[in-house]
């Protein structure tokens, strides 16, 4: 199945005026397949699941703890994303609360003071520990006003294929305590992780066509030039698929006039659709699922 999937996929990239790489993997049968999934790419803020993993193991070691005070600082607030930038600086919340903001609205003030308190260095030295051989965290802040044309060597990097192995390792850290070891964790602090990116108020990409029983954990990335979105799609409670999808070089405008990053966003959901399609299960199936 998942290589007919991938010729489907695989045709609606090839229609687009702009590069697709992507990462699939089927949570039932295990199979995987990508299109071009090693290629380094500019990350833009799916960057923060790592962040968010780097934060939660300095946790578990006690270095860090949930509920210390988290102030909002002047000097991080000079940034384009998320709603703490507006905000008049000073105020306090709580670590975990920082942690939220930065997945489910992307808010940069709190991303940058996280990796600031946690240190590049931890951000990628987990990255590495559990197989993103094609990711480097550069950044607390990503650099401003980056020409379009920029090379990736300038700014947080990735892979869509890192990107899914590290969703993948969260999942399966939420029930099984040798994986979330491996990120340094625990499966409740992998839970709450996964709840968290659950949260996510971000919508217009993977999520945007998928059925209302369908709810995804994901985390989106905007930069210059590129737009992406990474997650795991669940039928109700019952996880599918993981899908990384990350899109480069788009055109200000498509030739029909539509915004590139509209065209990208109306892209990524059709190829979550898609998947979606092929790999969700009866009804009858997910209510013997639920009464084994």
């Amino acid at each position: 199945m998942i290589a007919d999937l991938k010729r489907r996929l695989d045709a609606l990239c090839d229609e687009q005026p702009f590069a697709t790489t992507y990462y699939l993997k089927d949570l039932r049968s295990g199979e995987a397949a990508d299109r071009d999934g090693h290629v380094v790419v500019p990350s833009a803020s799916t960057r923060k699941i790592a962040v968010l993993m780097a934060a939660l193991k300095g946790v578990h070691e006690g270095r860090l703890s949930l509920d210390d005070p988290f102030t909002v600082d002047a000097k991080y607030q000079d940034n384009t994303s998320g709603t703490f930038q507006h905000l008049t600086p000073g105020f306090t919340i709580t670590f975990r609360d920082a942690l939220i903001m930065m997945i489910v609205v992307s808010d940069n003030t709190c991303t940058a003071k996280v990796v600031d308190i946690v240190g590049l260095d931890a951000v990628n030295a987990l990255s590495k520990a559990v197989g993103m051989v094609g990711t480097t965290h550069r950044h607390n802040m990503p650099p401003k006003d980056l020409p379009y044309d920029h090379p990736v060597e300038l700014t947080n990097a990735t892979t869509a294929t890192d990107v899914g192995v590290l969703l993948d390792l969260i999942l399966l850290g939420t029930t099984d305590a040798d994986a979330a070891a491996r990120l340094g964790s625990t499966p409740e602090l992998c839970t709450l992780a996964l709840q968290i990116l659950l949260w996510q108020k971000l919508n217009n990409r993977l999520p945007l066509l998928l059925p209302s029983e369908a709810r995804v954990a994901h985390k989106t990335g905007t930069g210059s030039r590129n737009y992406n979105d990474a997650g795991i799609i669940f039928q109700g409670d019952r996880p599918l698929f993981i899908l990384s999808v990350y899109t480069d070089n788009l055109p200000k405008d498509m030739p029909d006039g539509t915004n590139g990053f509209g065209a990208a966003a109306l892209h990524m959901a059709r190829l979550a659709k898609t998947c979606y399609d092929a790999l969700q299960q009866p009804a009858e199936a997910l209510v013997g699922a639920a009464r084994a």
